[in-house]
């Protein structure tokens, strides 16, 4: 059975479509990566999952558990968490501060001060800079925090859209060196990102997104290998 599946979604804004018949599934201890071109609905996706959005036709389950009508707050306490494009940390808040506002669920409390010290292992910048108010870290060091922030909550799924952005190449390898990591360590991931050779290279499988649709789908390696993602998206 599909850890999450999406079942034909449809998304508007006002009365712009923005996905039309989505599906997926993510199998549970899977990389997923969403790929496709900016304003093609990859973000969308993610948000109606996180129910930032609601679907006005279709299904979205995790775990066997319908989500459609679940509010986000509700839908984080299932164990799905975001990192959202553009961090958004609280800037005047410590490094440590902005930690344990990720673990605010009754569950995540309890273990706080042994996931504190995984995310401080996983990336030790942090702990460095756990005085630091936020606002002043490098591109980098905000994209560890916010990753390390959804890290604090325990997810069962944790989503990530566009960690790479505005970074260095080599910021970019440590980010993507952590994301697996993470996976290995247990959690399951679904990643959009801008990256397309990076993003597939990391997952199992991925799904190109056109215009708010699912145009190919398929094993990372075989999609690397089609000739139109590679025209389209690697200059191949």
């Amino acid at each position: 059975m599909s850890f999450l599946s999406l079942e034909k979604i449809e998304v508007r804004y006002g009365d712009a479509l923005a996905l039309y018949n989505v599906s997926l599934e993510v199998k549970q201890g899977e990389i997923v990566s969403i790929v496709g071109a900016n304003g093609a609905g990859k973000s969308t996706t993610l948000k109606a999952i996180s129910g930032l959005l609601k679907p006005k036709s279709g299904q979205i389950l995790f775990a066997g558990e319908r989500l459609n009508e679940i509010p986000a707050h509700a839908i984080v306490d299932l164990g799905i968490i975001q990192i959202p494009e553009g961090r958004q940390l609280f800037p005047y808040m410590t490094t440590l501060e902005n930690l344990e506002l990720g673990s605010y669920t009754p569950e995540a409390r309890k273990g706080a001060d042994e996931t504190l010290n995984r995310v401080f292992e996983l990336f030790p910048i942090l702990n460095e800079r756990r005085e630091q108010l936020a606002g002043t870290l490098s591109g980098g060091e905000q994209q560890m925090l916010a990753i390390g922030r959804g890290l604090m909550g325990l997810p069962k799924l944790l989503m990530l859209d566009e960690p790479s952005l505005g970074l260095s190449p080599i910021l970019v390898k440590v980010i993507f060196e952590a994301i697996g990591k993470i996976n290995r360590a247990g959690t399951t991931v679904l990643l959009v990102e801008q990256d397309v050779k990076k993003s597939l290279s990391l997952a199992q499988r991925g799904y190109v997104m056109e215009n708010g649709k699912i145009t190919l789908k398929g094993e990372a390696q075989e999609l690397l290998a089609n000739e139109h993602l590679r025209k389209a998206y690697l200059g191949i």
